[in-house]
């Protein structure tokens, strides 16, 4: 049985609220980013939850978190900017508790909002050596930042996502030989019955990230 230890990140006078795994034999770290905020996004959201069990099958150690203002976490949304340095948080709790375990690499996978503050701190951070972007709304957001961060990328979304069309991200696959996109068919951008097939896809992604 898994057991995660709660954590409690400190960021600009922010305290925020996280649970943090480290097998004995560890051979990689992700930070989990979740949805938006406003939308009643936090870390134990089901596809959050799905990639932590992804990881943990792959002896890969887990740092999941609520941004700012969700759950316990104290302060308030800030579109985007702060969450950022929340996930900066984020890795340097995995990168402290992984000490043990150098030079084990480190990850992020960010679902949804989640996968573009995943993507921005993660090109921020050279610490980072691999993203999973999990159905990024590509219609709200920009995901420039992938440029500057030529690392081994996922991005995976379902066949019937309207924000995060299939078409749309394939074309984003396509401009960054890095990356490697992956459609899941009969599912929309909450993943509902289709849990078992996002993991399978994280696997190959997991293993790579472990071998960098």
């Amino acid at each position: 049985m898994i057991t995660e230890g709660d954590r409690t990140l400190e960021v600009a006078g922010i305290t925020l609220e996280a649970r943090l795994f480290v097998p004995p034999s560890a051979r990689a770290g992700l930070v989990l980013c979740h949805p938006h905020p406003l939308y009643g996004g936090e870390m134990d959201n089901p596809v959050v939850l799905r990639m932590a069990e992804a990881a943990w099958e792959m002896d890969v150690a887990t740092v999941r978190f609520n941004f700012r203002g969700v759950g316990r976490s104290t302060g308030s949304h800030d579109a985007g900017i702060g969450e950022q340095d929340d996930a900066l948080a984020a890795l340097d709790l995995l990168a402290d508790a992984l000490g043990a375990h150098a030079p084990a690499p480190l990850g992020v996978a960010g679902y949804s909002f989640g996968a573009w503050i995943g993507a921005l701190a993660g090109s921020r951070d050279a610490r980072v050596r691999a993203l999973a972007l999990i159905a990024p709304a590509l219609a709200h957001h920009d995901f420039g930042c992938l440029e500057g961060k030529r690392v081994p990328t996922l991005l995976v979304g379902g066949d019937a996502d309207t924000y995060c069309p299939a078409g749309e991200l394939r074309r984003l696959a396509a401009r960054h030989p890095w990356a490697r996109a992956v459609v899941i068919e009969d599912t929309d951008h909450f993943f509902v019955g289709r849990l078992a097939p996002l993991g399978n896809a994280l696997a190959p992604w997991l293993r790579e990230l472990a071998a960098v």
